[in-house]
């Protein structure tokens, strides 16, 4: 395993990235769609599908590539990340992520530091949200056991149909939930709305994580 240091590094160029993918096309495509979500929600689901599978295949033999507190927490309660480096990690991916979201703000000429107004709340969402982490954790998983080679485009698969296919569009990560808090455009998510979306997707890591060990037993 690289050094703390490198592997921090990569989680946190990994995390400005991804987390600056989907604020900035999020603003292209809103700019670009002429008020059509459906367009926009395209444009902004290709584009971060397409950023993890450029990160996930730079970054995963460094860190991992979770650039996801979610995935890094099933990483430690599996023995596979020591619990202070899973805290290091979600530092990393915070911290850098959130500037992700600062220099899309700065490159599209909107103000850095904003809250969002956008409501997403209710059972549905909530749901969805635990779906979206479950599918994300379990592809995860299973991916890495029986095609590691393949991880990179299966995340990167998940999320891009994810974003379609549940109804709070997939956020299926904690840190992206706050930072996107902090962005009021087409990605946002009020902050009010922040916890239970956390509660939902900690709640699918959870789940995800007991079905992978029934699913994909280590072998004795």
């Amino acid at each position: 395993m690289p050094p703390l240091g490198s592997r921090l590094g990569a989680e946190g160029v990994g995390s400005f990235f991804l987390f600056a993918c989907v604020i900035g096309s999020g603003i292209m495509a809103e700019n670009l769609s002429g008020g059509n979500y459906a367009v926009a929600l395209l444009g902004n689901s290709i584009a971060t599908g397409a950023i993890l599978f450029v990160l996930i295949t730079m970054l995963g033999p460094i860190s991992g590539a979770h650039m996801n507190p979610a995935v890094s927490l099933v990483a430690a309660s599996r023995r596979e990340l020591p619990w202070t480096d899973a805290a290091a990690y979600i530092a990393a991916q915070l911290s850098f992520g959130i500037s992700g979201v600062w220099a899309a703000h700065l490159m599209f000429d909107l103000p850095a530091l904003q809250l969002s107004g956008k409501a997403r709340t209710g059972p549905g969402q909530w749901t969805g949200e635990v779906i979206a982490t479950f599918g994300l954790v379990l592809t995860i998983l299973g991916t890495v056991k029986h095609r590691r080679e393949w991880v990179p485009v299966s995340v990167a698969l998940y999320i891009t149909a994810a974003y379609w296919f549940t109804s709070s569009t997939s956020f299926a990560n904690p840190a992206i939930t706050i930072a996107r808090s902090l962005s009021d455009t087409f990605a946002g998510i009020s902050p009010h709305d922040v916890p239970l979306f956390i509660v939902a997707q900690l709640t699918g890591a959870a789940l995800a994580s007991l079905a992978a060990r029934w699913l994909f037993p280590t072998e004795a």
